[in-house]
């Protein structure tokens, strides 16, 4: 990665998800990452991963597009890029 450009990931869990643990991390997390002068986030989500796309777009993140083994779990490959700029940050 370059300065200034950071990859996340939010995993809840699933008796946690739909009661706001997601937004509230995804908020810290951002909050942290500019508070250390990362004005880029970058988050790699499968297609069919409906609620994180919501989560990710209600706190700034835009869809890129989608590319082809963006990055890797459990040998599945997430193909949609997502990425959030600071309003802050890097200006």
């Amino acid at each position: 990665m370059y300065a200034g450009v950071a990859e996340t990931s939010i995993y809840v869990g699933l008796e946690y998800q739909n009661q706001g643990v997601g937004h509230a991390l995804l908020q810290q997390l951002i909050k942290c990452s500019e508070s250390r002068g990362i004005w880029t986030l970058q988050a790699g989500i499968f297609p069919e991963n409906t609620g994180s796309l919501a989560l990710h777009n209600k706190n700034g993140f835009k869809t890129l597009g989608t590319g082809e083994k963006l990055d890797q779990m459990n040998d599945v490959w997430p193909d949609m890029l997502l990425e959030r700029r600071s309003r802050t940050v890097g200006l």
